[in-house]
């Protein structure tokens, strides 16, 4: 019997000889915890907030909380108005009615083309593009809140023949609550 238990014990002193190495006797978050702080303190501290651009005149923008402020770019405004970087080309009533003047393309406002292809060709000239290359460089709508959507695309389908790929459309940015509760359906 005495060898028996000799042998037990033995057995369990390898067995814990085999499994120490496993066995944490302490874990301090402390450091962690301070390191993680002090990353959210420093990339907070040092974000880069872009300018806000300014609202073409008489646009009045929808607002939104979410995304980044606007930078500095090429701005379509419509409002009352169609205008490129607050100079005006024709009235949105026009550029609404007006009838394109290629078959293929019939959402093609050809004001708003001419113009923003002088722009676009300006663009490739300086940074050495091939003449019908599209750009790199953002175009940023400005839509009144009561614009037709149908405007909206056609805007957009103009400047994509224009050359501009990157276009962004932009809101007022708050900071009120994301939206009112739904009220339930009587």
């Amino acid at each position: 019997m005495a060898e028996m238990t000799r042998a037990r014990a033995a057995r369990e002193g390898r067995r814990a000889a085999q499994f120490a190495k496993f066995r944490m006797t302490e874990l301090n978050l402390v450091p962690l915890v301070d390191t993680f702080v002090a990353i959210v303190f420093f990339s907070l501290a040092t974000a880069t907030v872009g300018d806000q651009m300014p609202v073409m005149p008489g646009v009045d923008l929808p607002n939104s909380r979410v995304g980044e402020t606007a930078l500095q770019e090429l701005t379509v405004g419509i409002g009352a108005t169609l205008t490129l970087n607050a100079t005006p080309i024709m009235s949105s009533r026009d550029a609404a009615a007006v009838v394109s003047d290629r078959p293929n393309e019939p959402l093609l406002i050809p004001q708003l083309y001419t113009v923003l292809r002088v722009q676009a060709d300006s663009l490739r000239s300086v940074q050495r593009l091939p003449a019908d290359s599209s750009l790199k460089n953002p175009l940023a709508i400005q839509g009144d809140k009561t614009m037709p959507y149908s405007l909206l695309a056609r805007v957009m389908q103009t400047a994509r023949l224009a050359g501009f790929r990157n276009v962004s459309l932009q809101v007022n940015r708050t900071e009120e609550a994301a939206a009112a509760p739904a009220s339930p359906a009587n």
